[in-house]
């Protein structure tokens, strides 16, 4: 295991060892259609810029391994790099994990001196694992600390924001990251209730900021918007997604393949956009050449199988 720079790993994380495994792993979304996506040579490399619980590298491997291609892994999340890490054993030698954010895309490539990779993943959003897991504080159904941080490494806590912003950048935060319709009650009622120091201490806050009516009919929790809010602004998702869409253009060769999925509107539209501003006829140089005019979909079946899938939304675009 290597951080960004190269630098293997220690087995810490927040200062505590890592130990055991999870109880589950997440099951990957749409693996067969990312994997058809994404492979055009199976001796090329990829680059799976979202690694979480290795699901979808481990399908990749399959189809890749014996024919001399490799997969290099990357995510924030430490402590799930090291459980995950194991479900790959069998393809030792065939992949390569660093720590750290996929913005460093480029430097990881230039470290390992790749001059160019054949397919660029993004499997956005937060694994089973860590939604599951109390301590992470990325649930609005358990209690747990509010943390919400995908590198335990960083200083940034949700707690930080919750008690610390002023009402107007709580607003703020709630309307352009949750685009949460009640963002202005939802944001004086935690200043109200503040110090807020766990999760459900948080949907409280977001209970009382929205009319009982108009949660009644809600189809989702009606603590969502607000804790995807929060997640986004700790981890400066969005900023992170721009820029490593962009470092994937320096980094494919030609007829490489950007895949992503995404699930919300925000990634989706931030992914739409960035392939349309960089979309070029074919033949008249370089570019992207946007393979799903529209975006795939989940099938029902899998949606019944696994319900976090129901929101997917998958778009790839090859260059030029």
């Amino acid at each position: 295991m290597r951080d960004e720079t190269g630098r293997v790993g220690s087995d810490v994380v927040d200062g505590h060892p890592v130990e055991g495994s999870p109880p589950e792993f997440h099951i990957p979304v749409m693996v067969q259609e990312v994997v058809e996506g994404l492979i055009t040579d199976p001796s090329g490399i990829y680059v799976d810029c979202t690694f979480g619980e290795g699901g979808h590298t481990l399908e990749i491997l399959k189809r890749i391994a014996g024919h001399g291609g490799k997969v290099i892994g990357i995510d924030k999340d430490l402590e799930i790099l090291r459980y995950a890490e194991k479900r790959l054993k069998p393809f030792e030698g065939s992949f390569e994990l660093f720590h750290g954010p996929f913005s460093n895309v480029d430097l990881i490539l230039r470290g390992l001196k790749v001059r160019a990779a054949h397919g660029v993943l993004f499997d956005l959003g937060v694994s089973s694992y860590q939604l599951d897991a109390e301590q992470r504080g990325f649930s609005f159904d358990k209690e747990g600390p509010l943390d919400m941080r995908m590198d335990l490494q960083s200083p940034r806590k949700a707690e930080d924001a919750v008690n610390g912003l002023k009402e107007a950048e709580l607003e703020k935060i709630l309307r352009a990251y949750g685009e949460e319709p009640f963002s202005r009650s939802i944001a004086k009622q935690i200043v109200l209730r503040r110090p807020i120091l766990s999760t459900l201490e948080l949907v409280e806050a977001v209970r009382a900021g929205i009319p009982v009516k108009v949660r009644q009919k809600m189809r989702k929790h009606f603590a969502t918007r607000t804790f995807q809010a929060f997640r986004i602004h700790v981890n400066r998702e969005l900023e992170e997604l721009e820029n490593g869409l962009a470092k994937s253009l320096q980094i494919l060769c030609q007829g490489g393949r950007i895949v992503t999925v995404s699930f919300h509107s925000l990634e989706d539209r931030i992914v739409k956009n960035f392939f349309r501003d960089h979309s070029t006829k074919e033949g008249s140089g370089s570019g992207l050449k946007i393979i799903t005019k529209k975006p795939l979909v989940p099938s029902e079946e899998e949606v019944y199988r696994n319900r976090r899938a129901r929101s997917a939304k998958l778009r790839i675009a090859e260059t030029l």
